[in-house]
């Protein structure tokens, strides 16, 4: 899953794709090392950010996503919480709805998911962007991921989603400390013993610099396609990345070796 930030904002690539040429450029980039979905996303959920207003968020998603659809076949994922930004897109074209949320900030998003058949990423975040890293805390982190993610795949299949269609994602970096966040990498059969496609989101994020000291995100790239590669042999079955030709690479050579 190859990340699109269509944002100003956002903590390694801010304002790179802010113009249609940049975008489609990036986009023909992917497609051509090995993307399979591309996630559009146009409010940053990096820690203590703000939150976008819904005509602004729509002002950069949905013309991203008609471009992409325009030229491109791959399939879109549209990362928001907010329900009319994943209708819109899926009405230019997106055809997955990757919700950090876990589908709890709007209660329209269920429907919208339910109206277009769309398969829904759900994703473990303690608090919100605005305040999920101020000292996340957890008795049991695998075990209270695990169930805030079980209990929201109950009440998704519940509301009437097929469960095949439901995507879990134990949320790195997203109200975790470094302790945290390798409790869950260590620990991904954990996660995929729960019956759904597993993805891990871990490309550039400030776990890798308090590991390595690289204080650049952009320099986090080839610690990150290791990562993706271990992450591929623990179970995960999708892996969004700032750089895809790196982590198709990385995991074709630890499925190679498996």
């Amino acid at each position: 899953m190859g990340i699109l930030n269509v944002t100003p904002d956002s903590f390694s690539d801010g304002g790179e794709l802010n113009d249609p040429k940049s975008l489609l450029n990036q986009i023909e980039t992917m497609v051509d090392q090995g993307v399979d979905i591309l996630d559009v996303g146009g409010e940053s959920t990096r820690p203590y950010a703000e939150e976008v207003s819904l005509e602004e968020e729509l002002h950069r998603v949905i013309p991203a996503v008609a471009a992409i659809r325009k030229y491109f076949s791959t399939p879109i994922s549209v990362d928001t919480t907010k329900a009319e930004v994943a209708r819109q897109a899926m009405e230019a074209g997106a055809n997955l709805i990757n919700d950090v949320s876990a589908l709890r900030f709007d209660p329209d998003m269920i429907r919208v998911a339910l109206h277009y058949q769309s398969p829904v990423v759900i994703m473990h975040m303690q608090g919100n962007p605005r305040n999920m890293q101020q000292k996340p805390e957890y008795e049991d982190v695998l075990t209270e991921v695990s169930t805030m993610l079980m209990e929201r795949i109950d009440w998704a299949v519940s509301q009437g989603m097929k469960r095949e269609k439901i995507i879990i994602d134990p949320g790195i970096g997203f109200g975790k400390s470094l302790g945290h966040n390798l409790t869950i990498l260590r620990n991904l059969p954990f996660f995929a013993e729960l019956g759904q496609l597993l993805l891990i989101g871990h490309s550039r994020k400030s776990f890798i610099h308090k590991l390595l000291g690289i204080e650049n995100p952009r320099e986090r790239d080839e610690a990150s396609a290791i990562i993706s590669a271990l992450c591929t042999t623990k179970g995960a079955a999708l892996i969004r990345t700032h750089d895809v030709a790196r982590t198709v690479q990385a995991v074709n050579l630890a499925e190679s070796l498996k």
